[in-house]
This record gives C-alpha cells, structure tokens and sequence, in this order.
C-alpha cells in the first residue's frame, strides 16, 4: 500500500493543459505560474513538466526570489519572472547573477535602482495599476516611471510591462475591457513585451493575451470561474488528493460520531474513516455532505473534519474494507465542486496542503 495521504501529480496532465492552453492563446508566449509550490503540486514537478518537453512553457512567474533561487538551483534554465518584485536592495545583484527578472510596482523599488550598483543591468517588467489597485503605478504615475527607468542604467532595455486584472474571472464585468483599454492607451507606441492575462483573462478575454499569458491555476487543469470545471476547457486535473480508510465501522441510528457529536445517524449504517484532515490541509470546516470518492462512488462527509481523520457515511449495505482507496478531489471529483460545497475557491485547496502530504510525481 502507499504512503497516505498523497496528492498524486500527473505529468502527463500538467503537459497537456499547457498544450491546449497554447491552443486558446496561439500567438502568446506562457509564463506558467508557479508560485506558492506550484498551487501545491510541487514547485520542481511542475517546472520540470511543463518546461522539458517539446512545446514547454517559455518562462516561469514566481512569488518569492526564493521560489526562483530553488528553480535555478534545480536546473531550469528559462525565463524567471519575480511577480511581486525584489523587497531589498540585496536581491538585486542575486538577480543580475541568476538572470531573474523583476516586476517593479513602487517607488521604494524605483529609488533602489537608481541607487545601486551592479554588474550589468536586471530585466524589469512595469506593473501598470489599471483597476486591481493593489500593486503597481497608477496610469497618471507611469509617464514619469518609465522615463526614470529608461534613464536608468541599471536597467535592461528594452523595459516591459504588465498589468493584473481585478475581475476577469466574471465574463460579464467590463472593468476586464476597460482595464485592457487602459494598459494598452500607456504602451501602444512603446517597445518591450506586454503580459496582461492571468488564467481567466487567457480563457475569457482574447484580446488580453498580448506577446505573454500567464496562467496559473488553469495550468493545473481548474477553471477560475466559479461554478465552472477545467473540463469544459478541455483541461486535466493535475492533482488527485487520495487517502485511504484505515477503518470500517458498524453505526447505530441515534449514534453521533466525532467531535462536539456534530452529526447523529438518523438509520443504522456503516462509516468510514478516512486518514486526512486539517493538519493535512483538508479544511475543518467542511460541511456535512462535502462528497469523497470511494470505490466508484460518492460518500457524504459526516461529523467535524478533525486534524488527522474524516469520517464518511458508506451506507448500510457498503463492501468497503480498510486500506480501500479514498479519493478527496481529482479526476473522478472536480476540486471545483469540493470547494463550492465548503463555500471556498478551487485556488485555497490545492494551495494549503500541509508537509504531512506526500506529494508523488506520476506520468
């Protein structure tokens, strides 16, 4: 038997949603993002996936210069782009010596260019604030940055620019359009690459794509659009989050089971226990009813998700046996679907997944 928990990653399925989103977006290059351990399918997994195979993604967007340091200290040699920036004057010269690039949001970031010395020049990218506002220049700064930028020696040129939507993930929301008509009002005439497009803006608005997309959690073959599945992008699941029952158990009606005796059986019944919980990333708060994968079938969640066990309703008649397998999300249930019943995002799930998971690379 193997080790579990696990969230089982598939190589095959993280090539093939990079391969259909080059369809969506053929005259785009693909900064895939893999930030936050790529959305917890492994930060090394994923770039080594979707950057060594005939087709691979041309470049890789980042958090943290620690998620790019661990990158370069695993042998990918493509494109690497800070997403929130350098936080210190320090990072600039690991920049310069490990050919990362940076965006640059701020004035503090400005001031520490203009101010430091460096072997040769770092490639920024200009985060244009055209509706999120939360990081970047606002359009009446950008005039005044970009020609402190060009007067910058430090500073690689051509520059380039990017912006990020606050709503692309709602078909219906122009702001996506007049984000989109902003950005392109301030660099029509200028030179450099643009990227504007996250998963959404790739998926749902074509005239965002521009010379990059940046797709992160439709990479992993999920759709960002609540009450949507990736399978209607003809995209894979790349995670399948398993577990196994380390328990099967005769249940009375009238009895309650777990923690605070949440839930009372209303007939005699068989459950299962299900080695996972919070202390794995499972939420705690998910509901009574959240559905698991067992054995060709759906099985309810029953009482609290406690921190290494959940316990589920077989039904009176289940054959299940312990060691059986126990599917949390994946192919056979869309972690969409498992989010909306806990009243989350697909993004949250896969993310906070604890250490306690072995996370197994699969072809």
């Amino acid at each position: 038997m193997k080790p579990f928990p696990r969230a089982e990653i598939s190589r095959c399925a993280l090539q093939r949603n990079l391969a259909q989103l080059r369809l969506i977006a053929p005259n785009s290059k693909v900064m895939a993002v893999v930030k936050a351990n790529g959305y917890g399918h492994g930060l090394l997994n994923v770039a080594e996936s979707v950057g060594k195979y005939n087709g691979g993604a041309d470049g890789f967007g980042l958090a943290r210069l620690e998620e790019a340091l661990q990158l370069r200290d695993g042998g990918v040699k493509g494109k690497l782009l800070l997403l929130e920036g350098f936080f210190r004057q320090s990072d600039l010269p690991i920049l310069v010596t490990h050919n990362i690039d940076t965006v640059v949001h701020h004035e503090s970031q400005l001031q520490m260019l203009e101010t430091v010395s460096l072997e040769q020049p770092v490639t920024v990218w200009i985060k244009i604030d055209t509706g999120m506002h939360r990081l970047g220049f606002s359009l009446a700064q950008f005039d005044d940055v970009y020609q402190r930028l060009q007067a910058c020696p430090q500073v690689a040129k051509p520059i380039h620019f990017m912006t990020h939507f606050a709503c692309a993930d709602e078909p219906d929301n122009q702001l996506t359009q007049l984000q989109i008509d902003a950005f392109e009002s301030k660099i029509k005439s200028l030179e450099g690459d643009c990227t504007l497009a996250n998963s959404a803006g790739t998926l749902f608005w074509p005239s965002s794509q521009a010379d990059w997309i940046r797709p992160g959690i439709a990479l992993y073959g999920v759709s960002p659009l609540a009450g949507d599945k990736g399978s209607n992008h003809k995209l894979v699941p790349a995670m399948e989050l398993v577990s196994n029952l380390i328990a099967v158990r005769e249940h009375k009606a009238g009895d309650s089971v777990g923690y605070g005796a949440f839930w009372t059986a209303k007939k005699d019944t068989r459950l299962g226990v299900v080695a996972i919980g919070y202390g794995d990333g499972y939420p705690r708060n998910a509901p009574e009813g959240t559905p698991v994968w067992i054995n060709g079938r759906r099985v309810p969640i029953v009482g609290r998700v406690s921190m290494d066990m959940l316990t589920v309703d077989l039904g009176a008649d289940a054959q299940d046996n312990v060691g059986d397998n126990v599917q949390l999300w994946g192919k056979a249930l869309a972690v969409e679907e498992v989010a909306e019943y806990i009243g989350t995002i697909a993004y949250e799930l896969v993310t906070k997944l604890t250490p306690r998971v072995l996370v197994e690379l699969l072809d």
